[in-house]
């Protein structure tokens, strides 16, 4: 069985926050790659890649990763979850593409946004639906809140950028991908979840995640290579096949979290260690154009209090004796 139910919001939290932080970064490598190769499929096949060569590795070193391995057929076998979780992993797969056709269009900022308000109104409906391992979760007023108020956060922190978009009318179609991507990344956590419950350890979840997300990207990418030709020689510098890695790291964590924490708070988790991680290569590695003023810093410290609020219990007799 997972251990994630044994751990407290006052760990998972942390947790979950300190996973949000890598998702900029490898942004910013991953990226770097495609600038690099001149081909954003490409820059997310080799990010993908990489990461299953290193859950393959930890799958087969790791003593947990080769009992989750043995599980792995009498999981599927048994039917102890609907056989579709095992295509979690082409959600990501989805993200990454996403990213790749509508950034040039909408800005980072703007993608972040709409991607967020998918995903956190998702994250209330999946925990309420109960799809996840940790059960169903009501939808409590300090819930909304804390959605709410995790949204406006992301907005105010990345408002400085969203100057010069575009029209409104011409964004209407671009922002429908971003949201739709961000709605399936909390099916994704909670399919993720409840996978790892069965095979008893994260680690096969998330090697059946970049499995799933490398054979749907590896189609797409011979299909555009067979069109428009090969991308650019791969990069010697080491630190462009960094993004497989940490993409491990909050895959591997959400499936260990939202058993404990619930899809929605693993998400605001995330989101604000999302925002921190943002911040942060702003002012230690900023790029032409980078913006550092008063909503910068204060949407990051707005969406932690936002995870707090909704951590605070909040039920129907408490409202019916006020």
């Amino acid at each position: 069985m997972s251990r994630a139910r044994h751990l407290p919001a006052v760990v998972g939290l942390p947790l979950a926050v300190a996973a949000g932080v890598a998702i900029p970064l490898q942004s910013r490598i991953n990226g770097a790659l495609g600038q690099t190769l001149d081909d954003g499929l490409a820059a997310a096949l080799v990010s993908f890649g990489t990461g299953l060569v290193l859950m393959i590795l930890i799958s087969l070193v790791l003593p947990r990763g080769r009992a989750g391995l043995r599980q792995l057929i009498p999981a599927v076998r048994e039917r102890r979850f609907p056989p579709i979780y095992l295509a979690a992993g082409t959600i990501g797969a989805l993200f990454v593409f996403s990213q790749a056709i509508t950034i040039s269009i909408l800005g980072v900022a703007l993608f972040t946004v709409a991607a967020v308000m998918g995903q956190t109104v998702s994250g209330l409906a999946v925990d309420r639906v109960g799809l996840g391992p940790g059960g169903r979760r009501s939808i409590t007023p300090m819930r909304m809140i804390g959605v709410t108020l995790t949204v406006a956060a992301v907005v105010w922190a990345v408002s400085p950028r969203l100057c010069g978009t575009g029209t409104t009318a011409a964004l209407i179609l671009p922002l429908l991908l971003p949201i739709a991507a961000g709605i399936l990344v909390s099916f994704q956590q909670a399919m993720n979840g409840t996978a790892a419950v069965h095979y008893g350890t994260p680690i096969t979840a998330t090697l059946m995640n970049f499995i799933a997300g490398s054979a749907v990207l590896l189609v797409a990418w011979l299909v555009k290579l067979l069109v428009a030709g090969p991308p650019e020689p791969l990069p010697e510098e080491w630190w462009y096949y960094l993004g497989g890695p940490m993409g491990c790291v909050f895959i591997g964590i959400g499936a260990l979290l939202v058993r404990s924490l619930g899809v929605l708070l693993t998400g605001l988790g995330m989101i604000a260690g999302q925002l921190l991680g943002s911040l942060a290569l702003d002012l230690v590695l900023p790029t032409p154009g980078t913006v550092v003023v008063f909503a910068t810093v204060a949407g990051p410290i707005l969406a932690l209090g936002a995870i707090i609020l909704t951590t605070l219990p909040w039920n129907r007799r408490l409202l019916q004796r006020t």
